[in-house]
């Protein structure tokens, strides 16, 4: 009898432990993967929790029931396991993560061959079936070995650098007892570069005693924040549970806002490659398309999401894609998000500049200021969105409907977007440089939405 995964989400598994996800269901997840995308080779990784290694095993007993070989790279970041599964020239891979959920969550990411993205339309929808389903037959006999593929990894990484004529560094790093901590360690290790870290909350531990690391969080920030102006370093790094996002603050303990990054990243691509094409997402734009102008490079907008992210830098041969969500994606690591690399690079910019890190933002946000994600929670989702098209819609200089609506009104410009997993709705607003007007149409827009 068929029995519904609520743990399957439109691009990965995700769920409450013992209720959404258990090992049974991961055996289940895994020769379902076996069976849509092998016979093959599958690299397999886990993140710090204390549930995912029994996940992984279920996981790899699931691919060798179908006659799949498991390559077990152990603790690792997802990027780890995107690289591996590229590098090594496997059929696909998973890795077991709940990144920055609550506690008692856990999941799975998967990609194909090349670590290209799974999707309903590309073998996930009849993953998710044949799990349900449940009837496999009998167990066929596959093979499993453990493999390092890290210092491949770490070799290509580094790569992202040119150690010539960089200014000393002291960088504080916070792998908030996720994975990030080893990976890095080599990482570091690797990089001839005179730059000191400082580490913070290094060594993994899946009961995270200092939280669940989810840097984007405000009340998460405050630590890393204090250890930056503590130890005085001239820039700070904090990661996801599974490090394919990083964050980062000012040498002031201040926290950089996901946009502006995506702006510093850009100018850091167009300073190695003139010319350069870069994609970002339509929340909030001007930035970018301003800093991707001054480089002489071409900015391209897309829908939010990494499935749309990725599809269009492969279509437009894009150096470089970046989500203000702190997802960046990269032609040259297979199109996949990593949480290395950006910081790496935003490291290098600083070390080149001779300017500290708060200035090189602080001139973006004058000139750009950006209201940065808010949330709501209207019971009326689509009456706010119709009163709200009313309103502005009329008088604005250009529309377009590409993520949610998005409205350039001149001095102004706003995107609203439902959610796409939650009943939210999601405004961005920003500026050409009027605080004032900012604050004033953030509390406007939020009294109307606040109506419904």
């Amino acid at each position: 009898m068929t029995q519904p995964l609520g743990c399957f989400k439109s691009y990965d598994v995700r769920g409450r432990l013992g209720i959404e996800l258990d090992e049974n269901i991961a055996v289940r997840i895994g020769r379902a993967f076996g069976r849509v995308m092998g016979p093959g080779t599958f690299v397999t990784g886990r993140d710090v929790r204390q549930s995912s290694a029994g996940l992984q095993e279920a996981l790899i007993a699931g691919l060798m029931a179908e006659g799949c070989t498991a390559l077990d790279i152990g603790l690792c970041g997802t990027e780890e396991v995107y690289f591996a599964t590229d590098h090594l020239g496997a059929d696909g891979g998973l890795m077991v993560t709940a990144s920055h959920n609550p506690i008692d969550y856990n999941g799975i990411k998967m990609v194909r061959a090349g670590a290209r993205p799974i999707a309903a339309d590309t073998g996930l929808a009849h993953i998710q079936t044949l799990a349900e389903a449940d009837d496999f037959g009998p167990a066929r006999t596959g093979a499993r070995e453990t493999i390092d593929p890290r210092a491949a990894f770490v070799a290509h990484v580094a790569g992202y650098v040119d150690p010539a004529g960089l200014r000393p560094l002291r960088i504080l790093v916070n792998a908030g007892n996720g994975a990030a901590g080893p990976t890095f360690d080599a990482l570091a290790a690797a990089l001839d570069v005179p730059w000191d870290w400082v580490r913070m909350h290094h060594t993994p531990d899946g009961s995270f005693p200092n939280g669940i690391p989810n840097p984007l969080l405000s009340d998460n920030q405050p630590a890393t924040a204090a250890a930056v102006r503590h130890e005085q370093t001239d820039l700070g790094i904090a990661w996801d549970g599974d490090f394919d996002r990083c964050f980062f603050f000012d040498e002031t303990g201040a926290f950089i806002d996901g946009e502006y990054v995506v702006a510093l990243l850009a100018q850091a691509f167009l300073a190695k490659e003139s010319g350069a094409r870069i994609v970002h997402d339509p929340r909030v734009i001007w930035n970018t398309q301003a800093i991707v102008a001054a480089g002489g490079g071409q900015a391209i907008m897309s829908r939010t999401g990494h499935a749309y992210l990725k599809a269009l830098m492969r279509e437009c041969d894009a150096a470089y894609g970046g989500e203000m969500s702190a997802h960046h994606y990269f032609r040259s690591f297979m199109y996949c998000d990593s949480g290395m690399i950006p910081a790496l690079l935003v490291a290098e910019l600083v070390a080149r500049s001779d300017r500290p890190l708060s200035q090189m933002v602080a001139q973006m946000r004058s000139a750009f200021p950006s209201s940065g994600e808010i949330n709501f929670t209207p019971a009326d989702i689509d009456g706010a969105i119709a009163a709200f098209e009313a309103r502005y819609l009329p008088d604005a200089i250009h529309s377009d409907r590409l993520d949610g609506l998005s409205l350039d009104m001149g001095q102004w410009r706003v995107n609203l977007r439902r959610s796409n997993t939650e009943s939210l709705l999601r405004l961005n607003l920003e500026t050409r440089g009027d605080g004032d007007l900012l604050t004033k149409k953030t509390a406007e827009i939020a009294q109307l939405i606040a109506r419904f």
